[in-house]
């Protein structure tokens, strides 16, 4: 789940030991860190470009995707980019390794690797990379959760998506039976072949 404090409440308050069952997702947790990148990158293109310097200039998406994903057409100047001494790219390579965190086999390895992951984030001098981190940190029992459950809402956050595109492409419903019946008619799962 998200770590928004409304809804770690209301689970507190509905499921009993909420505590112990509370993990908070791998989604969430790096969009943050995305956020965090993007700001880092923002404020130094700012500053680059008062100096006359256009590097950073259009390179929002680039920063954004995951180094296994990022597109042929950026490759070459991304590599680029990454080799210099900005600190976007530093916060980029920070949001890159706490990627790694859900890949640790056993709880024990997670937390080495979140310590030494939470030193370079605090040590970073990039204050909203240092922001994220003391979230996690605050956070971190249920973001170490995942190591004892396995679990993480992204079937969710599709189903949610996927519902929020029907309710765009309708350009709004006159109730919500006819909402809802789109709802199902699209994700119910419905075999309609003869």
């Amino acid at each position: 789940m998200d770590m928004w404090e409304p809804y770690v409440s209301l689970v507190r308050a509905m499921l009993p030991e909420a505590d112990t069952k509370i993990t908070f997702d791998r989604f969430h947790i790096v969009s943050h860190m995305n956020d965090a990148v993007d700001l880092v990158r923002r404020r130094e293109n700012r500053a680059l470009r008062a100096e006359g310097d256009e590097r950073l200039v259009g390179t929002k998406p680039m920063w954004l995707y995951a180094a296994e994903n990022m597109p042929d057409r950026y490759a070459t100047d991304f590599a680029s980019l990454r080799r210099g001494t900005l600190k976007t790219a530093r916060a980029w390579a920070i949001k890159e390794m706490l990627r790694e965190l859900w890949d640790q086999p056993t709880r024990a390895d997670g937390e080495r690797w979140y310590k030494r992951w939470h030193s370079w984030a605090t040590h970073s001098r990039l204050e909203p990379v240092k922001k994220v981190a003391a979230m996690i940190r605050r956070h971190l029992d249920g973001v170490l959760a995942y190591f004892t459950h396995r679990i993480t809402n992204s079937a969710s956050e599709a189903l949610n998506s996927t519902i929020q595109m029907i309710k765009k492409r309708a350009f709004g419903f006159r109730n919500f039976a006819n909402f809802r019946a789109a709802i199902l008619f699209r994700c119910g799962g419905l075999q309609l072949h003869p």
